[in-house]
């Protein structure tokens, strides 16, 4: 008998198909392109720009790892640090090709997590929202200049942008990449929060969270940390009020204004810029009590919107950008990074979302180009509490309440909304 395939006439892919195919790879490619510009202009400005944006890199964490390698100490082992304990891990890689090239090291570790993230995202097929999405990304970092990758936060960005396009579809295996991105620098919790008000696997998730943190605990403690391992907790509570937060505008327009009293210095031991005056030691003593009230009020809120039947593609996205710009705006620590938390939310936003979020990308990218003007380049001004600058970053911190305005009415609005009860009408006619 003939072959029934013989008959099947060979199908030719048509010219339309076969253009759309390359109009389906060309932005992909461009945008690849794109992703190699960004950071190769990203690495020319950490290391030719004014402000040394590097000096974290090259002093601090490159400290922090020769006293590993020489055996002096190890910080959150043998001492305590100001960071999570899992930070050690891409600040100790660095020395992997030798103490010479340890800042290179760096930013090829960063860079490797943003292309590994970048390649997760533009995996998902033709989708024009993720197109959109990795095209504002690539906005986004080079309006927010060098501190994109000069800081660990730039590690936690990478993983939470991960973490965002699995969250949906893999929720227990993107609570464990943030749970790591957690006990790197502790914000990214704020998206296993709200995972865990609009999940119905909320249990799981935070058994996740639990296991995963009593892992690393476990190693540590296996390793002589002790109590070192929790010492980033205190660390941060004892600090200062850093002059970049919003609660530092209170001092720094009185030293810009000349009141006598308010002033900058450097904290030596926690090696930044805060401001001391009437008044901070009590914010000192408030700022963190109040961070946890007004994350625990945002959370409340998202619970509110679950129970009153919010979806989570409508809930989830404005949930995760309202707690991440409280944990930045109801902070005593202001520093620059912070900004490089919003690309994760953003991100989860414009794929599920599309088009409504609009609004809070384009203010994102104004925060970051505000933020980049501050530091690095006219930092100096801002340590002098130069007027202008002044007013630039207390724009910048505005917007950021702008934005958090904006999350929360979101979240407020996920849920359906109650149809106003109509009274019933009056009787044409007297009752019989």
């Amino acid at each position: 008998m003939p072959d029934p395939a013989a008959r099947e006439p060979t199908r030719e892919p048509t010219r339309g198909s076969t253009l759309a195919a390359r109009l389906g790879s060309a932005p992909r490619a461009t945008l690849w392109a794109g992703f190699v510009l960004v950071h190769l202009a990203l690495v020319l400005l950490c290391l030719l720009a004014p402000g040394w944006p590097l000096g974290d890199v090259q002093k601090v964490y490159f400290d922090w790892a020769m006293d590993a390698m020489l055996g002096h100490a190890v910080v959150g082992i043998d001492t305590g640090f100001v960071y999570p304990i899992l930070a050690v891990v891409p600040i100790f890689a660095s020395l992997a090709f030798g103490p010479e090239l340890y800042p290179a090291t760096w930013l090829g570790i960063v860079i490797l997590l943003d292309g590994v993230a970048f390649a997760i995202l533009l995996g998902r097929g033709r989708d024009r929202r993720a197109l959109l999405a990795a095209g504002w990304w690539l906005a986004f970092l080079p309006l927010l200049g060098p501190i994109a990758l000069a800081r660990i936060d730039a590690v936690t960005a990478a993983m939470a942008v991960v973490a965002v396009l699995w969250v949906r579809a893999r929720p227990l295996a993107a609570t464990v990449l943030l749970t790591a991105a957690t006990w790197v620098k502790v914000w990214p919790v704020a998206l296993v929060a709200a995972l865990f008000v609009v999940s119905r696997r909320r249990w799981q998730v935070l058994a996740v969270l639990a296991a995963t943190s009593a892992a690393i605990v476990a190693v540590a403690l296996g390793l002589g940390s002790g109590t070192n391992v929790f010492s980033f907790l205190s660390q941060q509570a004892d600090r200062g009020i850093q002059i970049e937060s919003p609660v530092g505008g209170l001092w720094l327009w009185q030293a810009a204004l000349g009141l006598p009293g308010a002033f900058i210095y450097y904290d030596q031991q926690i090696l930044t810029y805060q401001v001391i005056g009437t008044g901070t030691n009590v914010a000192i003593a408030l700022m963190t009590p109040l961070l946890v009230m007004a994350v625990a009020a945002v959370l409340l809120l998202g619970w509110q919107a679950r129970r009153r039947g919010a979806t989570w593609d409508r809930l989830y996205p404005p949930l995760v950008l309202a707690l991440v710009l409280t944990l930045i705006l109801a902070n005593k620590v202001g520093s620059p990074q912070f900004v490089a938390w919003l690309a994760a939310p953003v991100i989860l936003g414009l794929l599920v979302r599309g088009r409504a979020w609009r609004m809070p990308a384009v203010l994102a990218l104004v925060i970051a180009a505000l933020t980049q003007l501050v530091y690095p380049y006219l930092y100096r001004w801002l340590l002098v509490a130069d007027p202008l600058m002044v007013l630039v970053l207390t724009g910048r911190n505005l917007l950021e309440f702008v934005l958090l305005g904006w999350a929360l009415g979101q979240v407020w609005l996920s849920a359906p909304q109650a149809e106003p009860s109509v009274p019933a009408p009056l009787p044409t006619t007297a009752p019989q």
